[in-house]
């Protein structure tokens, strides 16, 4: 696993490998990054601090996914849902987020509207509708099959409704629905702000700027983003990513409708629902989250150039100083 490790390393940062694993050993000793920097330049080829510290971040994110790899393979195999196939797709994920959407399906949550309708036994009829089989029966004459006032399920519609409900979440938590959503998001996804309706709020002059802001998120400085997500948070107006629905419904459709029959048709009722209710929510949360964490990466980044400058900077003009090195290991 640490070969795979820092071969993936060496290539994602353009390094030695036989650098990238001096450098992970040393770490892993309890050395700091000026005393790797400083003192094993032999062993690392001359790495800076820079080098080292994205060397150091890079390993701490693999062992993270390593952490959340096993534990959640755990999981499964405590609730009996592990298999050879799913283990298999985990070892192969190659980022938190894919890990997470393979787990997706068997995440113990809250009571959802699907788990209702499975509970009144309408997961068969899903699966009859999601087939999109033209050779089944007409799904509202299959639906009254199942109508049963003793599990809450007095109609067809009703009966049509949960199914529905359970083709929805399957939709929302499919790996392939869900990784394009993600790069729709990123790609075309909209960051824009509202004012409160109401009185003013004390600090609306300072974000003036952000109160009607419209911006693709893949385009945002990271500045401009930190500061319309600190107005967010201090209440000053109402922030969101959006993205053209019809777009987003036309990738599920070409994923998921099979035909043009009256199964395809509540099929794709279900997608819409699905993009509106469970993945929009979900995948805008989860853009905006890991765009803040770039942009203070970033800010983190322009921060220390400006103080490196600044310390480089000569204390006393142009005036002679002498120093004394006692950086010699010997």
């Amino acid at each position: 696993m640490l070969d795979r490790h820092i071969e993936s390393i060496a290539s994602e940062l353009s390094l030695d490998r036989r650098a990238v694993r001096a450098v992970s050993e040393l770490i892993d000793s309890g050395a700091t990054l000026p005393f790797i920097a400083r003192y094993r330049k032999e062993a690392t080829g001359d790495l800076d601090e820079v080098a080292i510290g994205k060397i150091r971040d890079s390993l701490n994110r693999t062992r993270l996914m390593d952490e959340r790899r096993m534990a959640i393979i755990r999981s499964l195999a405590r609730q009996g849902q592990l298999s050879a196939e799913i283990e298999e797709r985990l070892s192969k994920a190659a980022s938190l987020a894919e890990l997470e959407d393979i787990y997706l399906p068997f995440r113990p949550k809250r009571r959802t509207r699907a788990m209702v309708a499975k509970e009144r036994g309408l997961e068969p009829l899903a699966r009859i509708i999601f087939s999109q089989d033209e050779r089944e029966r007409d799904p509202e004459e299959e639906a009254a099959l199942y109508i049963d006032p003793e599990k809450g399920v007095s109609s067809v519609h009703e009966a049509l409704q949960g199914a529905m409900d359970i083709i929805a979440e399957w939709i929302s938590e499919d790996t392939q629905s869900r990784s394009e959503m993600r790069f729709l998001f990123w790609s075309d996804g909209v960051l824009q702000t509202r004012a409160k309706a109401g009185t003013a709020h004390p600090e609306e002059g300072k974000f003036r700027d952000y109160l009607e802001l419209s911006e693709p998120i893949a385009r945002m400085s990271s500045h401009r983003l930190l500061a319309a997500l600190r107005g967010a948070k201090r209440g000053v107006f109402s922030l969101h990513l959006v993205v053209n629905e019809e777009e987003a419904l036309s990738v599920l459709e070409e994923i998921f409708i099979k035909g043009d029959g009256p199964a395809s048709g509540l099929v794709m009722a279900a997608a819409r629902d699905s993009f509106r209710r469970l993945l929009a929510p979900s995948l805008e949360t989860e853009t905006i989250s890991i765009a803040r964490q770039r942009a203070e990466e970033k800010a983190i980044e322009i921060f220390a150039d400006n103080l490196r400058q600044l310390l480089l900077e000569p204390p006393l003009g142009r005036r002679c100083v002498l120093a004394v090195d006692p950086g010699f290991r010997t």
